[in-house]
Formats: structure tokens, sequence, C-alpha cells
């Protein structure tokens, strides 16, 4: 769970309540993301807490798909979470070497921006909203403003509606979605010219 009150150029800002926020996070992670890369996707929170259920759920609801662009860290099943997260950024770094992580965690803030999801380049700070020390995760990063920050946010995410959680994670889990056939269908693009070309040289090779 991290904190946001400001917003930046670096950060794209769209709402749950928007019938084409999927469509509209597609394009960003679209434009945003290393098109050659394989992107592992960090969903940081737990199953304990309603409000910081957010990362978890979308992991889980991309888990159940056969994504081949992305690899998924964090479910409800194996949460990815303050206690374990040191252990399992380092799981991720021995099993991709210099990887480009999206993170995704829920977020408190201001009242007005509750129901928006912000796409942001750089790292996210997970459990500062909680005052935790914890280190900073992610070359790009989602996150869900679930709930109000300010006082006792323990008891602010424990009580943080199920219903505005679950909707936001599914628009945020689509739009993943959408990616992924965004970025396969490139893949089918290029890759059929590299095969030409490379059968072309190996071609010219055996005539000469």
């Amino acid at each position: 769970m991290n904190f946001k009150d400001k917003f930046s150029k670096e950060e794209k800002r769209v709402n749950t309540d928007d019938p084409t926020m999927s469509d509209l996070l597609s394009t960003y992670l679209q434009e945003w993301l290393p098109p050659s890369k394989d992107i592992v996707i960090a969903c940081i929170g737990t199953d304990r807490s309603t409000g910081d259920s957010f990362g978890p759920l979308v992991g889980s609801m991309l888990h159940d798909h056969a994504l081949e662009t992305f690899h998924i860290y964090g479910t409800l099943e194996k949460p990815l979470h303050a206690l374990n997260l040191k252990e399992r950024l380092a799981e991720i770094r021995k099993n991709h070497p210099n990887p480009y992580i999206l993170a995704i965690d829920a977020c408190l803030g201001k009242s007005s921006s509750v129901g928006s999801v912000v796409l942001g380049k750089g790292s996210l700070n997970p459990g500062s909203a909680l005052k935790k020390d914890l280190p900073p995760v992610g070359q790009l990063h989602i996150s869900g403003m679930v709930n109000v920050s300010g006082f006792m946010e323990h008891v602010v995410l424990q009580n943080t509606r199920l219903h505005v959680v679950m909707q936001m994670a599914a628009k945020v889990a689509a739009a993943i979605q959408l990616t992924e056939a965004k970025r396969k269908q490139v893949h089918m693009e290029t890759k059929p010219f590299h095969t030409f070309t490379t059968s072309s040289t190996n071609f010219k090779k055996s005539i000469q």
C-alpha cells in the first residue's frame, strides 16, 4: 500500500467509472512498455486487508490466463507483501536477469482521487502509506486509489469496500490482457520479417 497526494507529468490517470478505462490504460501501457522485453508484473498487497487486496486480485485474474509476454508474481494464493517482498524480489531477479518490472499496488490519497488508477514512470514505494520501510519496486507502476489517507490508515484499509477494489482490479487486469494481445500482434508482425531476412542470409551463404 503506497501513498500519493500529488500527480506529475510522468503519469497517466484514468477513472474506474470511465467505460473506456481499460482501453485507455492499455494504450498507455503499450506506449510505455518496452516492446522487445518480457515484462515482470509484481502485484503487491495482501488478501488479509480489503483495501490492500487490489494487487493480489489483479495478479490472480491475470494468472488464470496464459500470458506470453508477461510474468505474474503476487496472487491471492501467493501474495507479494511486506513480510516476503525482499525475498520475492531476489527470486524475480534470479529468474529474470535485469528484469523490467511493472509494479501494481493499492494506494491511499485525496478523497477526490478515490476510484482513479494511475500509471506512472519509475518505481513505487510499497508500504509508504503505513510508514513501512520497504524497497522501491518497478521501472513502471500502476497505483489503484482505493481510499483516503490521513487518519488511521489500517482501519481505512480494513473498511474499504470490496466492490470498489474488485471493479478496479478487473478493469486493470482487462487492460493488461488487451496490452498482451497488442504486444503479441507486434511480435507476429516483426518475427516473419526477421525469419525471412535470416533465411535469405543463409541462402546467400550457401551459394557462395
